[in-house]
């Protein structure tokens, strides 16, 4: 009898790893679209705006809500586990600064809890995410970067017939292009002599994002999927990826972008052999840097990196000190070029430590993948957080980031409901 326990456990066993494998082996494809989604949907509203029908704000608020919402149902479809409490408890915690800060104030304030509902839906959904799914959906996005890159590239007027950038910012968010401005691109895509750049194109690329800021930052994420993934993609998908993310490097004029590529290109060495707890140090040591360059240098003002830090460093020391605790939300639009500064004004100085704290522990770090993941992730964040504002809270960068985050952090291993181990798709 207990031999045929045993081989009906056997068995089991055998079934259960056939049946993990056939569940790999298919495409996601809700997950795989939503995460693509993500990046592209600007570019498929610029398209519709420009050659079928006027937009507005309405409209891509309700593209992003959509979104959202699909994750959302997609995510309570499968449950919540004992390893997804993090992120759940974060945006719990979340929406409950938002009714305080929003009370408080006295007017509606949503914009961090967006930013974090961003993170737990594509958090979420990389969790659930098979490595194919996951693949398929950085290499056609990236695909479409790197194509709409080109398009840019080799003839701008093409480019514009396709998405026009000014015209799609003027309808959607009001920004009307300046005089000088007959191109077609977003302004601020334009640079100025003084700007660093390698002098490939006359502006800064902007590809499907459509503005500048967004496509340099794609180029940190694809950077974090690399030195996650290099061992497990293959050498199509590498030099896909690579090639991508030089072409963003040479036309984009991003310098934090390329101190922070090469910054991965050496963690890929270093980053496993630091305890992942060590990311809980970076955050400050990256204020204390900034502060110490604000002392060496208080005058730097411009768009250069020690311009860029000193305008973050003076806001922060000239906080509002009502702002800490909330009272000041009405001006957090001041802020959108100082991120540290932005999350105070936006979330309290209470979610700005539930913000670093979640960034820094809810990535895994128990092998080299996840902790070159870890690391890596927390450099860009807090390093974009001291020279740019709100651009890694996007859907069109934070969606992928956290993507990846979240497939790395449960990629092997299953999550856990009341001591069972969960049916998962990984």
């Amino acid at each position: 009898m207990a031999a045929v326990d045993q081989k009906a456990a056997t068995f089991t066993v055998a079934g259960n790893r056939l049946d993990a494998a056939a569940r790999a082996s298919r495409v996601d494809y809700p997950v795989l679209w939503l995460g693509l989604l993500s990046v592209l949907y600007n570019g498929i509203l610029a398209s519709i705006n420009h050659n079928i029908m006027p937009l507005s704000l309405t409209h891509v608020a309700a593209s992003e809500g959509l979104i959202l919402a699909s994750a959302i149902i997609y995510i309570l479809h499968k449950g919540i586990y004992e390893t997804d409490l993090p992120a759940f408890l974060f945006l719990l915690f979340t929406l409950v600064v938002t009714i305080y800060v929003s009370l408080l104030n006295r007017l509606p304030f949503v914009d961090h809890f967006r930013n974090v509902l961003i993170i737990f839906c594509f958090s979420g959904l990389g969790g659930w995410s098979n490595e194919k799914t996951m693949k398929l959906a950085f290499r056609w996005a990236s695909l479409a970067v790197l194509i709409f890159l080109i398009f840019e590239i080799v003839s701008v007027p093409f480019y514009v017939s396709i998405v026009h950038p000014s015209d799609y910012f003027a309808n959607t968010r009001g920004l009307l292009p300046l005089s000088y401005n007959k191109t077609g691109l977003f302004q601020n895509a334009l640079g100025f002599p003084e700007r660093f750049s390698f002098g490939i194109i006359d502006h800064r690329s902007s590809s499907i994002f459509l503005e500048q800021v967004s496509l340099a930052n794609f180029c940190g994420v694809i950077a974090i999927y690399l030195i996650s993934m290099w061992e497990r993609i293959s050498r199509w998908d590498r030099l896909l990826f690579v090639a991508t993310a030089v072409l963003i490097l040479v036309t984009n004029d991003t310098r934090t972008m390329l101190i922070f590529c090469f910054a991965c290109i050496v963690g890929y060495f270093i980053f496993p052999k630091i305890p992942k707890n060590f990311n809980l140090a970076l955050m400050p040591l990256i204020v204390a840097a900034g502060f110490l360059v604000y002392t060496m240098k208080p005058n730097a003002t411009g768009d250069n990196f020690t311009g860029r830090i000193n305008l973050t460093m003076k806001k922060i020391m000239e906080l509002d000190p009502l702002a800490v605790l909330g009272l000041s939300v009405d001006r957090v639009a001041e802020f959108a070029d100082s991120g540290y500064v932005y999350l105070i004004y936006a979330a309290t100085i209470f979610g700005v430590i539930a913000f670093w704290l979640f960034v820094c522990l809810f990535p895994a770090g128990r092998t080299a993948a996840q902790r070159r993941c870890a690391h890596s992730l927390s450099l860009f964040i807090f390093l974009n957080m001291m020279i740019g504002g709100t651009a890694v809270f996007s859907m069109k960068i934070a969606g992928l980031l956290w993507f990846v985050v979240g497939y790395m952090r449960f990629h092997d291993s299953p999550r856990i409901r009341q001591g069972r181990a969960a049916d998962v798709e990984s």
